[in-house]
C-alpha cells in the first residue's frame, strides 16, 4: 500500500478511511485468489495447534469461511468471538457454517453456548482481524478495542497473527500504550514473524 504522506503520526481514523477505500477497489477474482491462498496456509498451520481462535471475515476483509473449515478439517477446535458488550471477547465453538447466526456489528458468530473471555488462553494460535499492520507488530483495528482488551488474556507463547493483504503491511503505524502488538502477520504470500521488541 503506497501512502507517501502517511506516517506514524497520521491519525488512526485517516489510516482506516484509506485502507477501507483501498479494499473497496479489490476485484472479486483477486479476493478469491487471496482467500484460497490463506485457506491453504491456515490448513497447514492449524495442524500444529489443537485449539485456535479465529473470526468470520466480513465485507472486504481478507479470508473467508473456508479458512475456518480448513482449520477444523486439520483437527483444530476453532473458537470464534462473540462481541456483544464492551470488554474482552467471549467465545463460541465453530460447528460449521450452518451454525453461524447474525450478531451485532454486522458479524456472524456460532449459535452454540458462549465461553468466558479466558477461553482464549487455551489457544496457541490467535487470528486477529486488522486493517493494517506494521513491521513492529502494531495493528490497526476498527477502533472498538475488543481485541486490545482480549489479547492480554492470551498465553505468553501464543502466536498472535494479524490477517491482512500484502499491501497492508506498512513500515510504521500509530500506536498507543494500550495497543497490544501481534507477533506474526499472515497474507496470501505466507506467514511472517514480526519484531515486537
Amino acid at each position: 500500500m503506497t501512502v507517501p504522506d502517511f506516517t506514524e503520526n497520521t491519525p488512526k481514523d485517516r489510516w482506516r478511511k484509506y485502507v477501507l477505500a483501498e479494499r473497496r477497489l479489490l476485484d472479486g477474482a483477486q479476493r478469491a485468489m487471496e482467500s484460497s491462498a490463506l485457506c491453504h496456509v491456515l490448513g497447514e498451520l492449524a495442524a500444529e495447534h489443537p485449539v485456535v481462535a479465529a473470526y468470520v471475515p466480513v465485507g472486504r476483509e481478507p479470508g473467508s469461511i473456508e479458512m475456518l473449515d480448513a482449520m477444523a478439517a486439520a483437527g483444530s477446535v476453532v473458537l470464534l468471538p462473540s462481541a456483544h458488550e464492551p470488554g474482552p471477547l467471549r467465545w463460541a465453538r465453530y460447528a460449521g457454517r450452518e451454525s453461524l447466526v447474525k450478531a451485532p456489528f454486522g458479524l456472524l458468530e456460532p449459535s452454540g453456548p458462549t465461553l468466558d473471555p479466558d477461553a482464549v488462553s487455551e489457544c496457541t494460535l490467535v487470528l486477529v482481524p486488522a486493517l493494517a499492520v506494521d513491521r513492529s507488530g502494531n495493528r490497526l483495528g476498527r477502533g472498538a478495542g475488543f481485541y486490545d482488551r482480549t489479547l492480554d488474556l492470551c498465553r505468553p507463547d501464543a502466536m498472535l497473527v494479524a490477517v491482512v493483504r500484502e499491501s497492508e503491511v506498512v513500515d510504521r503505524l500509530p500506536a498507543e500504550s494500550h495497543d497490544r502488538p501481534v507477533t506474526h502477520v499472515l497474507t496470501a504470500g505466507g506467514l511472517v514473524r514480526l519484531s515486537t521488541e
